[in-house]
Protein backbone atom coordinates (compact mmCIF):
# COMPACT_ATOMS: atom_id res chain seq x y z
CA UNK A 1 0.00 0.00 0.00
CA UNK A 2 1.71 3.14 -1.27
CA UNK A 3 0.25 5.51 1.35
CA UNK A 4 0.16 3.28 4.41
CA UNK A 5 0.24 5.34 7.61
CA UNK A 6 -0.32 8.63 5.80
CA UNK A 7 -3.01 11.25 6.44
CA UNK A 8 -4.46 13.12 3.47
CA UNK A 9 -6.64 16.23 3.42
CA UNK A 10 -8.57 16.57 0.14
CA UNK A 11 -10.61 19.68 -0.56
CA UNK A 12 -13.83 19.40 -2.54
CA UNK A 13 -13.88 15.65 -2.00
CA UNK A 14 -17.60 15.01 -1.74
CA UNK A 15 -17.90 14.40 -5.50
CA UNK A 16 -16.05 14.33 -8.81
CA UNK A 17 -12.27 14.34 -9.02
CA UNK A 18 -11.89 15.02 -5.29
CA UNK A 19 -13.94 11.95 -4.46
CA UNK A 20 -11.87 9.83 -6.84
CA UNK A 21 -8.66 11.02 -5.23
CA UNK A 22 -9.88 10.54 -1.66
CA UNK A 23 -11.11 7.00 -2.28
CA UNK A 24 -8.00 5.96 -4.19
CA UNK A 25 -5.76 7.32 -1.44
CA UNK A 26 -7.75 5.32 1.10
CA UNK A 27 -7.34 2.19 -1.04
CA UNK A 28 -3.61 2.78 -0.80
CA UNK A 29 -3.66 3.04 2.98
CA UNK A 30 -4.27 6.72 3.82
CA UNK A 31 -6.69 8.10 6.39
CA UNK A 32 -8.58 11.01 4.88
CA UNK A 33 -10.16 14.32 5.79
CA UNK A 34 -13.03 14.90 3.39
CA UNK A 35 -13.99 18.49 2.73
CA UNK A 36 -17.23 19.86 1.33
CA UNK A 37 -18.98 23.22 1.30
CA UNK A 38 -22.43 22.00 0.28
CA UNK A 39 -23.85 18.49 -0.32
CA UNK A 40 -23.08 17.01 3.11
CA UNK A 41 -24.85 13.74 2.29
CA UNK A 42 -22.44 13.12 -0.55
CA UNK A 43 -19.44 13.69 1.71
CA UNK A 44 -20.84 11.30 4.32
CA UNK A 45 -21.32 8.67 1.59
CA UNK A 46 -17.65 9.00 0.62
CA UNK A 47 -16.67 8.67 4.28
CA UNK A 48 -18.66 5.43 4.56
CA UNK A 49 -16.96 4.11 1.44
CA UNK A 50 -13.53 4.90 2.88
CA UNK A 51 -14.36 3.32 6.22
CA UNK A 52 -15.54 0.27 4.33
CA UNK A 53 -11.99 0.01 2.97
CA UNK A 54 -10.69 -0.17 6.53
CA UNK A 55 -9.40 3.39 6.73
CA UNK A 56 -10.43 6.31 8.92
CA UNK A 57 -12.28 9.32 7.53
CA UNK A 58 -13.65 12.55 8.94
CA UNK A 59 -15.94 15.02 7.19
CA UNK A 60 -15.31 18.77 7.48
CA UNK A 61 -17.60 21.45 6.13
CA UNK A 62 -15.55 24.46 5.07
CA UNK A 63 -15.76 27.22 2.51
CA UNK A 64 -12.11 26.98 1.52
CA UNK A 65 -12.11 30.49 0.09
CA UNK A 66 -12.19 31.66 3.75
CA UNK A 67 -9.01 31.38 5.82
CA UNK A 68 -10.83 30.91 9.13
CA UNK A 69 -12.72 27.94 7.72
CA UNK A 70 -9.52 26.37 6.37
CA UNK A 71 -7.69 26.83 9.68
CA UNK A 72 -10.60 25.15 11.49
CA UNK A 73 -10.52 22.23 9.02
CA UNK A 74 -6.78 21.76 9.52
CA UNK A 75 -7.19 21.82 13.30
CA UNK A 76 -9.99 19.25 13.09
CA UNK A 77 -7.69 17.04 11.02
CA UNK A 78 -4.87 17.35 13.55
CA UNK A 79 -7.24 16.56 16.42
CA UNK A 80 -8.48 13.44 14.63
CA UNK A 81 -5.24 12.13 13.15
CA UNK A 82 -2.39 14.06 14.76
CA UNK A 83 -0.73 15.07 11.50
CA UNK A 84 -1.16 15.92 7.81
CA UNK A 85 1.16 14.22 5.33
CA UNK A 86 -0.68 15.03 2.10
CA UNK A 87 -2.61 18.14 1.08
CA UNK A 88 -4.69 17.92 -2.10
CA UNK A 89 -6.13 21.17 -3.45
CA UNK A 90 -9.06 20.12 -5.58
CA UNK A 91 -11.90 22.55 -4.76
CA UNK A 92 -12.85 24.84 -7.63
CA UNK A 93 -15.81 26.53 -9.22
CA UNK A 94 -16.51 28.54 -12.32
CA UNK A 95 -18.84 31.02 -13.98
CA UNK A 96 -19.18 30.62 -17.72
CA UNK A 97 -19.97 33.93 -19.32
CA UNK A 98 -18.43 36.02 -22.10
CA UNK A 99 -15.73 38.39 -20.88
CA UNK A 100 -17.85 41.43 -21.71
CA UNK A 101 -20.69 40.15 -19.53
CA UNK A 102 -18.69 38.83 -16.56
CA UNK A 103 -19.16 40.91 -13.42
CA UNK A 104 -16.44 41.81 -10.97
CA UNK A 105 -18.33 39.99 -8.23
CA UNK A 106 -18.44 36.80 -10.29
CA UNK A 107 -14.74 37.06 -11.06
CA UNK A 108 -13.93 37.52 -7.36
CA UNK A 109 -16.08 34.52 -6.40
CA UNK A 110 -14.27 32.21 -8.82
CA UNK A 111 -10.94 33.63 -7.64
CA UNK A 112 -11.81 32.84 -4.02
CA UNK A 113 -12.81 29.23 -4.57
CA UNK A 114 -10.39 28.29 -7.34
CA UNK A 115 -7.22 30.25 -6.43
CA UNK A 116 -7.29 31.66 -2.91
CA UNK A 117 -8.35 28.27 -1.55
CA UNK A 118 -5.08 26.83 -2.83
CA UNK A 119 -3.11 29.50 -1.01
CA UNK A 120 -5.05 29.09 2.25
CA UNK A 121 -5.07 25.29 2.36
CA UNK A 122 -1.52 24.77 1.15
CA UNK A 123 -0.10 27.31 3.60
CA UNK A 124 -2.05 25.98 6.59
CA UNK A 125 -1.01 22.40 5.85
CA UNK A 126 2.58 23.30 5.00
CA UNK A 127 3.05 25.15 8.26
CA UNK A 128 2.16 21.99 10.16
CA UNK A 129 4.40 19.88 7.91
CA UNK A 130 7.29 22.25 8.61
CA UNK A 131 6.56 22.15 12.34
CA UNK A 132 6.68 18.34 12.34
CA UNK A 133 9.84 18.23 10.24
CA UNK A 134 8.90 15.02 8.41
CA UNK A 135 8.37 16.45 4.93
CA UNK A 136 5.13 16.02 3.02
CA UNK A 137 3.36 16.32 -0.32
CA UNK A 138 1.13 19.08 -1.66
CA UNK A 139 -0.85 18.45 -4.83
CA UNK A 140 -2.72 21.05 -6.88
CA UNK A 141 -5.48 19.98 -9.25
CA UNK A 142 -5.27 22.47 -12.09
CA UNK A 143 -6.60 22.02 -15.64
CA UNK A 144 -5.73 22.26 -19.29
CA UNK A 145 -7.57 25.58 -18.92
CA UNK A 146 -4.27 26.83 -17.48
CA UNK A 147 -2.86 27.16 -20.98
CA UNK A 148 -5.83 26.78 -23.36
CA UNK A 149 -7.86 30.04 -23.43
CA UNK A 150 -11.33 28.52 -23.51
CA UNK A 151 -14.01 31.06 -24.31
CA UNK A 152 -16.46 32.12 -21.56
CA UNK A 153 -14.08 30.80 -18.87
CA UNK A 154 -11.86 33.83 -18.29
CA UNK A 155 -11.89 33.74 -14.49
CA UNK A 156 -11.41 29.98 -14.28
CA UNK A 157 -8.65 30.05 -16.91
CA UNK A 158 -6.83 32.78 -14.99
CA UNK A 159 -7.12 30.87 -11.71
CA UNK A 160 -5.77 27.65 -13.18
CA UNK A 161 -2.80 29.44 -14.75
CA UNK A 162 -2.20 31.18 -11.44
CA UNK A 163 -2.26 28.08 -9.25
CA UNK A 164 0.24 26.35 -11.53
CA UNK A 165 2.79 29.10 -10.95
CA UNK A 166 1.82 29.27 -7.29
CA UNK A 167 2.62 25.59 -7.00
CA UNK A 168 6.03 25.92 -8.64
CA UNK A 169 6.89 28.82 -6.34
CA UNK A 170 5.80 26.89 -3.27
CA UNK A 171 7.93 23.96 -4.44
CA UNK A 172 10.97 26.24 -4.64
CA UNK A 173 10.46 27.68 -1.17
CA UNK A 174 9.63 24.35 0.49
CA UNK A 175 12.66 22.46 -0.83
CA UNK A 176 14.59 22.82 2.46
CA UNK A 177 11.67 21.22 4.30
CA UNK A 178 11.43 18.25 1.92
CA UNK A 179 7.84 19.14 1.06
CA UNK A 180 7.14 18.25 -2.54
CA UNK A 181 4.62 20.33 -4.52
CA UNK A 182 3.22 19.11 -7.82
CA UNK A 183 0.39 19.89 -10.23
CA UNK A 184 -2.04 17.73 -12.19
CA UNK A 185 -3.75 19.15 -15.27
CA UNK A 186 -6.87 17.09 -16.02
CA UNK A 187 -8.60 17.28 -19.36
CA UNK A 188 -12.29 16.47 -19.77
CA UNK A 189 -13.20 14.18 -16.88
CA UNK A 190 -16.53 12.44 -16.29
CA UNK A 191 -17.82 14.29 -13.20
CA UNK A 192 -21.19 15.60 -11.96
CA UNK A 193 -19.96 19.14 -12.53
CA UNK A 194 -19.74 18.59 -16.27
CA UNK A 195 -23.51 18.07 -16.33
CA UNK A 196 -23.92 21.75 -15.49
CA UNK A 197 -22.75 22.60 -18.98
CA UNK A 198 -23.34 19.54 -21.17
CA UNK A 199 -26.59 17.50 -21.19
CA UNK A 200 -26.33 13.85 -20.17
CA UNK A 201 -27.63 12.88 -23.61
CA UNK A 202 -24.62 14.53 -25.27
CA UNK A 203 -21.69 14.09 -22.94
CA UNK A 204 -20.65 10.57 -23.98
CA UNK A 205 -21.17 11.25 -27.68
CA UNK A 206 -18.91 14.28 -27.39
CA UNK A 207 -16.45 12.18 -25.45
CA UNK A 208 -16.08 9.85 -28.43
CA UNK A 209 -14.67 12.77 -30.39
CA UNK A 210 -11.79 13.28 -27.94
CA UNK A 211 -8.32 12.02 -28.94
CA UNK A 212 -8.58 9.00 -26.61
CA UNK A 213 -12.17 8.36 -27.61
CA UNK A 214 -13.72 8.96 -24.20
CA UNK A 215 -13.77 11.16 -21.11
CA UNK A 216 -11.33 10.46 -18.31
CA UNK A 217 -12.52 8.94 -15.03
CA UNK A 218 -12.15 10.08 -11.46
CA UNK A 219 -10.43 6.77 -10.70
CA UNK A 220 -7.72 7.58 -13.24
CA UNK A 221 -7.18 10.96 -11.60
CA UNK A 222 -7.04 9.23 -8.23
CA UNK A 223 -4.28 6.89 -9.35
CA UNK A 224 -2.24 9.79 -10.74
CA UNK A 225 -2.67 11.68 -7.46
CA UNK A 226 -1.56 8.66 -5.42
CA UNK A 227 1.56 8.36 -7.55
CA UNK A 228 2.59 11.99 -7.11
CA UNK A 229 1.96 11.91 -3.35
CA UNK A 230 3.71 8.58 -2.74
CA UNK A 231 7.34 7.58 -2.39
CA UNK A 232 7.19 6.39 -6.00
CA UNK A 233 7.50 10.10 -6.83
CA UNK A 234 10.10 10.90 -4.16
CA UNK A 235 12.31 12.77 -6.65
CA UNK A 236 9.47 14.70 -8.28
CA UNK A 237 8.66 18.25 -7.24
CA UNK A 238 7.58 21.38 -9.14
CA UNK A 239 6.27 19.08 -11.87
CA UNK A 240 3.05 19.20 -13.88
CA UNK A 241 1.44 15.91 -14.90
CA UNK A 242 -1.16 16.28 -17.66
CA UNK A 243 -3.87 13.61 -17.30
CA UNK A 244 -6.03 14.41 -20.30
CA UNK A 245 -5.94 11.58 -22.82
CA UNK A 246 -4.28 13.93 -25.28
CA UNK A 247 -7.10 16.47 -24.96
CA UNK A 248 -4.76 19.39 -25.58
CA UNK A 249 -3.42 18.05 -28.89
CA UNK A 250 -6.25 19.24 -31.20
CA UNK A 251 -6.29 22.57 -29.37
CA UNK A 252 -2.55 22.92 -29.91
CA UNK A 253 -3.01 22.20 -33.61
CA UNK A 254 -5.83 24.73 -33.89
CA UNK A 255 -3.84 27.37 -32.01
CA UNK A 256 -0.87 26.82 -34.30
CA UNK A 257 -2.82 27.09 -37.54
Amino acid sequence: MKLAGKVALVTGSNRGIGRGIAVEMAREGADVTLNYNTHEAEAEAVAREIRGLGRRAIVCQADVSKREAVDHMVQETLRAFGKIDICVNNAASTVRKPFLELSGEEFQWVLGVSLMSVFHTSQACARDMVRRGQGGAILIISSVHAFIPFRTSLAYNACKAGINHMGYTMAEELLPHRIRVNVIEPGWIDTPGERRFVPESQIYELGKKLPWGRLGTIEELGKAAVFLCSEDASYITAACLRVDGGFWLPARSADSS
